[in-house]
């Protein structure tokens, strides 16, 4: 069973997943760093790089957004679309789109690090049980409803009800995996609200300059109700008697099955005091994660990718040393994949299994963590096991990790993760003193720097130091004093 706890407070908004006592997914949304994916603009051409296929376009955000050719959406398909399904090369996008022309623009991807929004002009907006584009005309099923005869059933209950473009209707629809017991009234009505909603934005569009936001998706709280909330959720908590009633009335409109599991939390512990949730987020921004069995995790996130290396650490549990392996990985593919949906972790991700010398045994991890995979809402692809005993998938990044929205790099370390030891430190100054000896001649030369270095200079490196001060025939005076980092120092010419 699930249960879905809201923190509102008027600055940020928390949302914690948890399953079976245990946290599975954190969700952090920021007054005034909401995410952009789900919304549309009024965009503007700024620059288009036909060397990338790409252009630039302005949508009023401080770094421009970014549209790739095989996102740019012309008559009910993409040059992409085309070019697969025929012989004919795709379209260059420098004949789709021109400098300084206004496109009605829908963000994909937020901005990420350096990187500004990614863009579609293939509108989709997304309602209870359907996503509705207004630019297609096919009907379309999740995938993760299996039955072929129901997933017809359902497109012939669709193409009735959504009609034809000369009596009123047309457009897209794809059905989401909620929609699976809808009647065709529900259905109707998420029809009704969803071409309302383009109607206004078409109508804004035609009125408003480039740079103007034309719709705005649900806010974290909306899309509780939408998104995450389903069959198995026991209930829906939220500390906020204002929120809840604003809640509780989009979700009579829009979602009523869902408005029965919102209950107002009038405790006086904080809510997420109850499953420890502050600590489950200090644990999911840690470097390390270990394992019930004594195993550990190691995972390392950069630009480009994210690294995680599976280790025994202390487990010795098992009957001989292949036992332990496999069942330390075994351990390890459920872990990996909560801490993938708790951290928000996509890109291309490289899981380093511990080597295990049996081939059952590589296949028994690979069908568990692909078992665990599955539970991820989230697109997910994964490949088996390289030769080098790797396995590498990617997942669908659509929002900063959950380290990128609460941390900055290390002022000290400026990110590197490490800084150099006193005794290089040491050695700098040494390097540096001779070189200012070089192009300046003052009385002394006095060094400025952290107490740690001072005190390797006055110890175990004194003997470099005096024999410094006699080849360039200065005196060498030391200082220490509280730095901004163990590297910086200060050379004075006295």
């Amino acid at each position: 069973m699930q249960d879905i706890l809201i923190n509102w407070a008027p600055q940020e908004t928390r949302v914690a997943v948890v399953e079976n006592g245990a946290v599975q997914e954190l969700h952090v949304e920021r007054t005034l760093e909401r995410g952009l994916v789900g919304n549309i603009y009024a965009g503007r051409v700024a620059r288009v790089l036909p060397g990338m296929q790409s252009a630039f376009i302005d949508i009023g955000l401080e770094r421009a957004a970014f549209l790739h050719v095989a996102d740019v959406h012309v008559n009910g398909s993409t040059p992409r679309a085309d070019h697969l399904a025929g012989d004919k090369p795709p379209t260059p996008i420098e004949r789709l789109v021109f400098e300084g022309q206004t496109l009605t623009v829908q963000v994909i991807k937020d901005p990420i690090g350096t990187k500004g929004a990614r863009l579609s002009t293939q509108i989709s907006i997304a309602g209870r049980m359907l996503v509705f584009l207004p630019q297609d005309d096919h009907i379309g099923i999740s995938q993760k409803i299996g039955s072929p005869e129901l997933r017809e059933q359902l497109r012939a209950r669709m193409v009735a009800l959504v009609g034809k473009p000369d009596e009123g209707g047309g457009g897209g629809f794809i059905l989401r995996t909620n929609a699976e017991e809808a009647t065709d009234e529900d259905l109707a009505d998420d029809i009704a609200y969803l071409r309302k909603t383009w109607t206004a934005i078409r109508e804004r569009s035609f009125k408003s300059p480039a740079g103007t936001l034309l719709h705005q998706d649900l806010s974290l709280t909306e899309r509780v109700l939408r998104d995450l909330a389903h069959d198995d959720t026991q209930a829906i908590r939220i500390d906020s008697k204002l929120q809840y009633d604003a809640l509780r009335s989009f979700g009579e409109q829009f979602m009523p099955t869902s408005v029965s599991k919102l209950e107002l939390y009038k405790g006086e512990r904080p809510i997420f005091d109850l499953f420890n949730i502050d600590e489950e987020i200090t644990r999911a921004l840690a470097r390390r994660v270990d394992l019930k069995s004594g195993g550990y995790l190691i995972i390392d996130q950069t630009e480009a990718l994210t690294t995680i290396d599976v280790n025994t650490g202390g487990y010795v549990g098992a009957r001989n040393f292949d036992d332990t392996i496999f069942k330390t990985n075994l351990e390890a593919a459920g872990a990996i994949a909560r801490q993938l949906r708790l951290r928000n972790l996509g890109g291309i991700i490289i899981v380093d299994f511990i080597d295990m010398a049996r081939e059952e045994h590589q296949a028994a991890v690979l069908a568990e963590f692909r078992k665990q995979l599955a539970r991820d809402r989230t697109k997910i692809t994964v490949s088996g096991f390289t030769q080098l005993g790797l396995v590498e998938m990617t997942r669908k990044r659509t929002r900063e990790s959950l380290a990128h929205m609460l941390c900055e790099p290390c002022p000290t370390c400026e990110g590197k993760g490490q800084v150099k030891t006193p005794r290089s430190v040491c050695y700098d100054i040494l390097r540096e003193i001779l070189r200012e000896a070089r192009q300046f001649s003052p009385k002394e030369f006095r060094v400025i720097a952290s107490a740690s270095v001072v005190e390797m200079l006055l110890d175990e490196e004194s003997p470099h130091l005096a024999g410094l001060s006699e080849f360039i025939g200065k005196p060498i005076s030391l200082r220490a004093e509280p730095m901004p980092s163990p590297e910086q120092y200060d050379i004075v010419l006295l």
